[in-house]
């Protein structure tokens, strides 16, 4: 029987499963990465930031034998008898901490056998991956634990998917599961779309000023579309930023070689800057003194994004020019607030 670690509900915290991915996609993690919320645990596995398999428990088997299912139109070897063999074997068998999913386990036994190829449990892990994420991004709360190393050496690993476009897939599925509501959302402003998470109390500000942001719909709000510039190294980071801003009214230009970001600023000529401070190469804060520098973005607001949340780093943000904080992880509200903010 499945069993559930034991985590006191008042434990749970809010949860960004978005920002969670793309910072671990980004620092290229391997290992187990678990999560519970409060309806089920979820288990994604990573080699080097890229996905190797995603699972929960709420019927596993039950969701696997839906995918074998439709897999078996174009096997032939891949019978209903050998699917009921696979489930007595490995359904109802011990989950631990220490050892990989049964499920997981299940689909190695299909490829020992010949059942499946490699070929076939890759597009195999595929699918059940893009119905597992498309829940785990919607969680608002939870606890997840410490990165499990070790669990990766148990099993083999037959394909690694990147994230990016597997949580594009997801967040259309979200949104046609949203219909009509997304479609209304859509014609909506930005700013009468924020999530309706309250702000944790204890966490600290997106920006260093301590007034309240305008409202984006006054009369004072001289455009109704902007151009911002989102640089940063990791590439589901700025797709994130994407999603989260409405192309109603933004327009996004991804920059991931800070190197290269000065001259794609200039040509760019956007309404606000949002900088990565940990980046190769050349990081957040030199960037930001080069663009103060320079007469052509000397005056657009330039917001700096970390998870670094000290006095001394907000001190290095104000010495290099920075017109705002925002701090990492945030959600779709936290952004907007600040990114209105400094655009009014």
């Amino acid at each position: 029987m499945n069993t559930l670690p034991s985590v006191s509900y008042r434990s749970f915290e809010r949860l960004h499963p978005l920002n969670l991915l793309a910072q671990l996609s980004s620092r290229q993690t391997t290992g187990r990465l678990q999560v519970t919320s409060e309806a089920t645990v979820w288990s994604i596995y990573l080699d080097r930031g890229q996905l190797t398999y995603a699972t929960n428990l709420v019927d596993p088997f039950g969701r696997l034998e839906r995918h074998l299912g439709s897999l078996a139109a174009h096997i032939p070897s891949l019978t209903a008898e050998v699917r009921e063999e696979m489930r007595s074997r490995f359904e109802h068998t011990i989950r631990t901490q220490s050892t990989i999913e049964p499920d997981y386990r299940a689909i190695c036994w299909l490829v020992d056998q010949g059942y499946l190829t490699n070929d076939d449990a890759i597009a195999l892990i595929e699918n059940l991956a893009k119905e597992v994420l498309a829940g785990f991004l919607e969680i608002k709360t939870g606890h997840f634990a410490p990165i499990d190393n070790a669990v990766l050496s148990q099993a083999p690993i037959f394909g690694r998917l990147e994230l990016r476009p597997l949580v594009e897939h997801c967040q259309t599925q979200i949104r046609q599961r949203q219909n009509p509501a997304s479609a209304v959302a859509r014609s909506t402003p930005s700013a009468l779309r924020l999530t309706q998470l309250s702000p944790d109390p204890s966490a600290p500000s997106a920006n260093s000023v301590t007034d309240q942001p305008p409202n984006p719909l006054e009369p004072s709000r001289t455009k109704d579309h902007y151009t911002i510039v989102c640089i940063d190294d990791s590439p589901t980071v700025l797709q994130a930023i994407n999603c989260f801003l409405d192309d109603q009214n933004f327009s996004v230009i991804m920059i991931n070689d800070p190197v290269k970001a000065l001259m794609q600023v200039v040509r760019s000529k956007p309404d606000l800057i949002l900088l990565d401070v940990g980046m190769p190469n050349l990081d957040g804060y030199e960037l930001c003194s080069l663009l103060r520098r320079h007469p052509s973005s000397k005056n657009i607001p330039i917001i700096m994004v970390t998870g670094h949340t000290g006095f001394i780093d907000r001190a290095k943000a104000k010495l290099v020019g920075a017109s705002g904080y925002l701090t990492k992880p945030f959600n779709q509200a936290d952004l907007l607030k600040t990114v209105f903010k400094h655009l009014t």
